[in-house]
């Protein structure tokens, strides 16, 4: 009886030491790394995620770079989370985006200044611009006040208070050349500038055109601006560390290297 009771318990050892082994196994943690889906649309940003991607490698980040047709996709695609945050815009078209869509999206980081300007085909100097002259400018509503205020800027023109949340053409108080606005869709700026006296447009659609701020533009916005290109998140997803972490690597120093080598003037650090 003795003998068989010490069968039972040495059974019993062994048949537990195999369940904790078994749990160990199950539970041990794995390496995958962590996906993170970011959209944007053309370089230079691009180009700035293809280095962070390398920099997020180093923390087990998978970056995966979503590129898109056009400039609501990226906040449509945010927004519905089919990806984790985007590069592409300013924060006050985020934020137009967030009204017209009861979106939640939120600004994490400004990267760099696109440094828009006024191209003309026609003329070196934004004095010879004839009276009468048609200038395209964008036509969404936060890139009409950003024109306006450019042109406001330089005193094209001249805008009255602002009663809403953007400048519009109803806001011009003074207009001395009698200037006709022009406003057409975002992507189309570049081939309107054939058919046009002048477009403002930010160097990523000016470089199809071999143009650039420095060379080029008759008037530019330089970085006293609310303008600056923003890696954007979601209000649920803001604080994720892999969200964060891409946000210091596109302001690394690495970044910083690589604009001021390739980009000169057209994209200045906003950090």
């Amino acid at each position: 009886m003795k003998k068989l009771m010490a069968l039972f318990a040495s059974l019993t050892l062994v048949l537990a030491a195999c369940g904790t082994d078994n749990e160990t196994t199950t539970e041990a943690p794995t390496n995958e790394p962590q996906t993170l889906k970011v959209a944007s649309l053309i370089p230079p940003m691009t180009d700035m995620l293809e280095i962070a991607k390398d920099q997020l490698a180093e923390d087990n980040i998978e970056l995966e770079i979503v590129v898109l047709g056009d400039n609501v996709q990226p906040n449509t695609a945010l927004a519905a989370k089919e990806v984790d945050a985007n590069f592409f815009q300013h924060v006050p078209y985020m934020e137009e985006f967030n009204r017209s869509n009861d979106a939640n999206l939120v600004p994490i980081e400004p990267i760099y200044f696109a440094n828009y300007g006024v191209y003309s085909k026609e003329y070196d100097n934004i004095d010879d611009i004839p009276e009468g002259a048609t200038i395209a400018i964008a036509n969404d509503v936060s890139n009409i006040d950003r024109s306006l205020s450019l042109l406001a800027q330089h005193d094209v023109i001249k805008l009255g208070e602002k009663n809403g949340s953007y400048y519009t053409q109803a806001d011009i108080t003074d207009n001395p050349k009698n200037l006709k606005f022009e406003e057409v869709d975002l992507l189309m700026l570049a081939r309107a500038y054939d058919d046009v006296d002048a477009v403002l447009m930010t160097p990523a659609y000016a470089a199809p055109l071999n143009l650039t701020p420095k060379s080029d533009a008759l008037l530019t916005e330089g970085v006293e601006n609310d303008f600056a290109i923003t890696l954007v998140a979601r209000e649920d997803n803001k604080d994720d560390e892999a969200i964060q972490k891409l946000g210091e690597a596109l302001t690394s120093d690495e970044v910083r290297a690589f604009l001021e080598e390739n980009y000169d003037e057209t994209a200045i650090p906003a950090f």
